[in-house]
């Protein structure tokens, strides 16, 4: 895959369409980027480059789109452990315009930020909505189905050193969690199952596939002797019809700040920071590798829906089989197996039919291209 035409941690990310746009992060401690630049899934390639606005933070950004514009919230502005900003914009991806929006009442780093109900801006000001169970940055913030998720994150991060003229970055402790929240209609907070492991840095390490979250990499609790941070080497799955989590598959390395997207059955990832090898889990080289990985969460059984069971080989099809045409097959197949009582036949099939599907379904494949 084309390789980032920068390395980036603590960047941002957007996909629209076949565009992944990105935006800041780090290239070193010392120095932050202060432009976008876009990549084409489609074609395998990296251009568009222009600038942010002088203003705009440079990392730990909140950011959310529309399907057109992205609005971008707070962050850090400048490198090392400098403060945040409390500026926020909005960017035309049509026409690569910028504008200004109103400024956030308080400066925030890695804000959980996400775009709900749609709809305009029609408010001057913000506004303050009802608090959220556990407080903290560098957490997956997702809407689906009009649902509001809230997964991972942490308290405490890196801290300015008191004193220091380049607000050199110090340690802090800090507290990596594994909580789900949801948030509906009823506008009352859900407590839902934790993730395996507790998982942090994972803002834009996320895409929705099949009414399934997937999670790629991140970091987790302190290592217990060295006490050194954890980097996270899974591709975690929450599917939201069970509320159960699975391990997805493996990464070539663990990593931390990933930037995500998904087009066209293929899950990629670019940036972040990777550990130091196979049997050290700790963080150390900032990365601008673009990966895929070829990822299938294929069935889905409802029955009021189709069923949808995609494959690749040769190539990619797609087939649709109507569930209760399989279920009336799978009965017929009963009925000649000698089950002649027609509402046992009827069970039987029903669960024959729901088992083929669900083994057919499972034969996941993960391929993992590793190339610079």
């Amino acid at each position: 895959m084309a390789a980032a035409p920068v390395a980036r941690l603590d960047g941002a990310a957007i996909q629209i369409k076949n565009l992944l746009f990105v935006f800041a992060g780090y290239g070193t401690i010392d120095y932050v980027h202060s432009h976008v630049d876009i990549y084409n899934f489609s074609d395998n390639t990296w251009g568009g480059r222009f600038d942010m606005p002088k203003e705009m933070a440079h990392s730990h950004l909140g950011m959310v789109t529309d399907g057109r514009y992205i609005y971008i919230v707070t962050g850090q502005y400048g490198p090392q452990c400098r403060g945040p900003t409390a500026h926020t914009f909005v960017l035309d991806t049509e026409t690569k315009q910028w504008r200004d929006m109103p400024p956030l009442p308080v400066p925030r780093y890695a804000p959980a930020t996400q775009l709900w109900r749609d709809g305009k801006a029609l408010e001057k000001e913000w506004r303050t909505e009802m608090p959220i169970p556990r407080g903290g940055p560098h957490r997956a913030c997702i809407v689906v189905d009009d649902r509001l998720y809230l997964i991972g994150g942490q308290e405490g991060d890196f801290m300015a050193k008191p004193g220091s003229p380049i607000f050199k970055c110090s340690r802090r402790n800090e507290v990596v969690y594994g909580d789900v929240y949801m948030l509906d209609d009823e506008m009352k907070w859900k407590v839902l199952p934790p993730m395996p492991k507790p998982d942090s840095h994972i803002e834009f390490a996320w895409v929705v596939v099949n009414n399934s979250i997937v999670i790629v990499g991140g970091t987790t609790e302190k290592h217990p002797v060295t006490k050194k941070m954890t980097l996270v080497g899974e591709i975690f799955q929450f599917n939201l019809n069970t509320l159960n989590w699975s391990v997805l598959g493996k990464l070539p390395f663990r990593v931390k700040t990933t930037l995500v997207g998904f087009w066209n059955g293929w899950l990629y990832f670019t940036s972040g920071q990777r550990d130091k090898g196979p049997e050290n889990p700790a963080p150390k080289k900032v990365i601008g590798r673009v990966m895929e990985n070829e990822v299938k969460i294929e069935l889905v059984i409802d029955t009021n829906q189709d069923i949808v069971v995609n494959e690749r080989k040769t190539g990619r099809r797609q087939v649709k089989l109507s569930f209760f045409a399989a279920t009336a097959v799978c009965i017929l197949y009963c009925f000649s197996q000698g089950i002649v009582n027609g509402c046992l036949a009827y069970s039987y099939g029903l669960w024959l039919c729901r088992l083929l599907l669900l083994a057919k379904g499972l034969r996941s494949r993960l391929k993992i291209l590793n190339s610079q």
